[in-house]
């Protein structure tokens, strides 16, 4: 996907339209029309569902209401989409936007592993979400070592080689 600041023509006013309304999206979610912000993000992701920044925001407001299933299949596309060309704002740079794509992904399998039919259920899918959630929050804390929630989890979730940022545990 072309860079809207670099974007020509009828592909520059499309993603500006676009653009509009992320933010319409964002502005409606801060003021708790999270029924508003999904319509809108789902209108962008439908116009253009390459954009990565409209699936993540539609992920984290689907894990933010426990609708989890959706919020992973929004997420596994913003972080395909940022693997295919990168991210859709300049405000971050790409390996930023590329941690929060991982970070989010693994928040939600990280979610998902702690649901009772999940957890109490069959073992093999337990490990298998809890092996995926660690390696994307490694790949997060790699793309942003700043991020101390995605290093926590890492290291938490089995990371051998990192540890937690904080203060040391007394008891240790």
């Amino acid at each position: 996907m072309s860079d809207p600041t670099t974007a020509d023509g009828p592909e520059a006013a499309a993603l500006e339209a676009l653009s509009a309304r992320f933010l319409q999206a964002l502005t409606a979610k801060d003021a708790g029309r999270f029924d508003r912000a999904e319509d809108l993000l789902r209108d962008i992701v439908r116009a253009e569902p390459r954009l990565a920044e409209p699936h993540m925001e539609l992920a984290r407001l689907l894990l933010d209401a426990d609708r989890l299933d959706d919020a992973e299949a929004h997420a596994r596309e913003a972080l395909a989409h940022m693997e295919a060309g990168g991210p859709w704002t300049e405000d971050l740079p790409p390996q930023i936007v590329h941690g929060l794509a991982h970070g989010l992904l693994a928040e939600v399998l990280r979610r998902k592993a702690d649901e009772d039919d999940v957890l109490f259920g069959d073992p093999d899918q337990f490990r298998a979400l809890l092996a995926e959630a660690r390696t994307h929050f490694e790949a997060a804390a790699a793309l942003d070592p700043d991020d101390s929630y995605a290093s926590f989890h890492a290291f938490f979730l089995g990371q051998p080689t990192a540890a937690p940022a904080g203060p040391p545990d007394p008891d240790a």
